[in-house]
């Protein structure tokens, strides 16, 4: 029995609240402590990595997932950042105008735009940013949108698919260039492929009249590095199988950009077309050269030629004049 019963009563209030206060305070500091926790991992997610890391993954740095993702799984082409030509933000391309002056003094109203990239240094050359016809260049666009269909199916090209696309590179076939247009799912099939492949300024031509495609020099730079570089959605055997094809054009069509390049390094494709409304022709040519000694992938299109003779002698002046002066260039910054 308690034998003061009103102090111990105090005594053990006042313990108690000391008690409580106590707690009260370890309360207080776990929830600050949670607030500040909180907002450090707020911080981190606003200021994390600028090669667009997610806020989860910057903080955890977990290692990036195998090869064979959920789109791989799904038997679909793993996503590849698109490509993207240089120059950079930072890099400028290199006028070609004045090298070109003697050129364009030559030919009236043609229209002309070309582009080059240097592969070593990233580095681009440009004249004109114009759209234009396609003629024949498009099937190079044509087959990598079908080997990308390919890809996503799980399958190798036909008997009869690689028949017609030895035709369609290497003789320029039009007939086999038709039946592959209409596999790909025609203007639309280009379309797609062309979102994957980066071309963003390159429109498929309506109904059967894929000739008459739409494209600029330097969506064509974009084409020619899903084809020859290592960063693309084509697979390397698919990217190995198109670039032999364009190393053994038949000779009549070895024309075009291989006016600028060292003997023996040449894999293009050209395009020849005349317009039944003004009955001018378009003549184009892409491909990779090498140059003293450095590797291009190159662009030259032009249209409003009198003749495709005329149009072949003015895209090989302009083929040669920007190989030397774009090399010039390149040889003055090395040694600066």
């Amino acid at each position: 029995m308690d034998a003061n019963p009103p102090a111990r009563r105090r005594g053990r209030s006042r313990r108690e609240q000391r008690r409580r206060r106590k707690a009260r305070r370890r309360r207080t500091t776990w929830a600050v402590t949670s607030v500040v926790i909180l907002i450090g991992v707020t911080v981190h997610a606003i200021t994390g990595s600028d090669s667009g890391e997610s806020s989860a993954s910057a903080r955890a740095k977990a290692p990036s997932p195998p090869a064979g993702s959920a789109r791989a799984k799904a038997g679909e082409v793993p996503a590849v950042a698109e490509p993207l030509p240089s120059p950079s933000a930072t890099q400028k391309p290199f006028d070609l105008g004045p090298a070109l002056a003697p050129v364009t003094a030559l030919f009236g109203d043609n229209r002309m735009s070309v582009a080059m990239l240097d592969v070593d240094s990233g580095a681009m050359a440009t004249y004109g940013h114009d759209a234009f016809d396609t003629a024949s260049i498009v099937k190079v666009n044509i087959l990598a949108a079908l080997l990308l269909q390919a890809q996503d199916q799980g399958r190798s090209l036909s008997a009869e698919e690689r028949v017609q696309s030895a035709a369609v590179i290497q003789k320029s076939d039009n007939e086999s260039t038709s039946a592959l247009w209409t596999r790909i799912g025609s203007a639309p099939g280009l379309d797609a492929a062309n979102e994957r492949l980066g071309l963003s300024r390159t429109r498929g031509g309506g109904g059967t009249v894929w000739g008459i495609t739409q494209t600029t020099a330097e969506d064509q730079i974009r084409l020619l590095q899903s084809v020859f570089g290592d960063k693309s959605p084509l697979s390397e055997a698919s990217r190995a199988y198109i670039q032999d094809l364009m190393r053994h054009v038949v000779g009549s069509q070895a024309w075009g950009v291989s006016a600028a390049a060292d003997s023996g390094t040449t894999a293009l494709k050209n395009g020849w077309l005349k317009r039944t409304q003004t009955e001018k022709w378009d003549v184009n040519s892409i491909g990779r050269i090498e140059h003293e000694g450095r590797v291009y992938l190159m662009a030259v299109l032009l249209d409003g030629c009198s003749t495709q003779e005329v149009g072949i002698s003015i895209v090989e002046q302009a083929s040669r004049a920007s190989a030397t002066a774009f090399s010039r260039k390149l040889k003055e910054k090395s040694t600066t």
